[in-house]
């Protein structure tokens, strides 16, 4: 595993998460995953986050 490791992070991630948005922390999945030591990232000279959303209005 690569470094540094995300896990132990990831309840505060959500719980902040959540709260900036107003929901719960149910709502929000954050997965953490390495690059299995390829690239830069895997050479430890940068690190790279890839962020995606799925939003929707509640249906009334």
């Amino acid at each position: 595993a690569q470094a540094p490791r995300m896990a132990q992070h990831i309840p505060a991630m959500r719980a902040r998460l959540a709260g900036v948005l107003k929901i719960v922390p149910e709502q929000i999945n954050i997965k953490a995953t390495t690059t299995e030591r390829l690239g830069f990232t895997g050479r430890g000279e940068g690190i790279a986050v890839e962020a995606v959303a799925l939003i929707a209005r509640p249906v009334v």
